[in-house]
């Protein structure tokens, strides 16, 4: 298998450095280079074509969140980790709407960092169950009569994903293998032009197809709206 292609997005050079050299120890990683501003970031992910990156909040001229949009214009598929030194809803919020995978605070030690980033190539979402349920309700609703055509039990699935499950809890709680749930998973993303599950969840409230309800997410037109 290939190894993980990684670009370090952060306006303190020596920081972007240090932790290009951890990341590098790790057999399957490689970083493919490092940014210092929101206005290099397109054009960095046009010629480095990163899977993962590993995105900082403060940078110098603009926001980690700026820079993700601009980055997702040009290269949608790359898996966005945000890189926050605490763990603001507000800013977390941004960061789901953007299109990030998920985020990390700066007091996690390195080996954390490497484990997000093999967790946001896998698709999975870098986010608590607890916080999840706290912020989807939040997300602007700008339905448009988008339909998916989701069966129901990848509706099923996809409520499961907004409530912060894993795969396997999935398959667990509706008695499936775990290779037919991420089965289900990878059918779902595609027909919501997803790259991630926290994208699809995002999308999938802010379209209407789930609504948030006060402990659970139910389908459209099951509750919902």
């Amino acid at each position: 298998m290939s190894a993980i292609r990684v670009m370090v997005v952060d306006d303190h050079e020596m920081i972007a450095q240090s932790l290009s050299r951890v990341l590098g120890d790790e057999a399957d990683i490689q970083v493919v280079g490092t940014v210092g501003s929101v206005s290099e970031v397109a054009h960095a992910a046009v010629r480095l074509q990163p899977d993962v990156v590993i995105m900082d909040y403060k940078l110098a001229d603009g926001t980690g969140i700026d820079a993700t949009e601009r980055l997702r214009s040009v290269r949608p598929e790359a898996k966005v980790v945000l890189l926050t030194g605490f763990a603001d809803d507000g800013v977390l919020l941004a960061a789901i709407e953007a299109g990030c995978s998920g985020f990390i605070t700066k007091d996690q030690p390195a080996t954390e960092i490497v484990s997000a980033i093999r967790a946001a190539q896998a698709g999975e979402a870098l986010i608590s169950p607890a916080m999840l349920s706290r912020l989807l309700p939040r997300i602007r609703k700008e339905r448009t009569g988008f339909d998916p055509g989701l069966t129901p039990r990848e509706l099923e699935v996809l409520q499961l994903l907004s409530q912060g499950l894993t795969s396997q809890a999935i398959a667990e709680r509706l008695v499936l293998s775990p290779h037919t749930v991420r089965n289900h998973i990878q059918s779902i993303l595609p027909k919501l032009g997803a790259h991630s599950k926290l994208e699809a969840v995002a999308i999938a409230v802010r379209e209407g197809v789930i609504t948030m309800g006060p402990d659970r997410a139910v389908h459209r037109g099951e509750g919902g709206a």
